[in-house]
């Protein structure tokens, strides 16, 4: 089974790396973009086969090391 974590800071926190990207595209010519939020994508292959179990473990996953939870949020899809 494999699950995907989509992790980006939240709303309100700064993202120096997100501003770069939009300047950049700027430079680029890329007219009219106001903001670019970056995040990463953590792919995760399983031996659980319970749907259910595995969202369980993935979530202790992204509290305990995946993630931080003060400053960033994170979506899980199960596969």
């Amino acid at each position: 089974m494999k699950a995907r974590v989509h992790v980006s800071l939240k709303t309100g926190v700064l993202d120096p790396q997100g501003e770069a990207i939009r300047h950049a595209l700027g430079s680029l010519g890329f007219e009219g973009v106001s903001g670019v939020r970056q995040g990463k994508l953590i792919e995760i292959e399983l031996a659980q086969t319970d749907p259910d179990a595995a969202r369980e473990e993935v979530e202790r996953m992204c509290k305990s090391l995946l993630a931080n939870p003060v400053i960033e949020s994170y979506a899980i899809e199960i596969a």
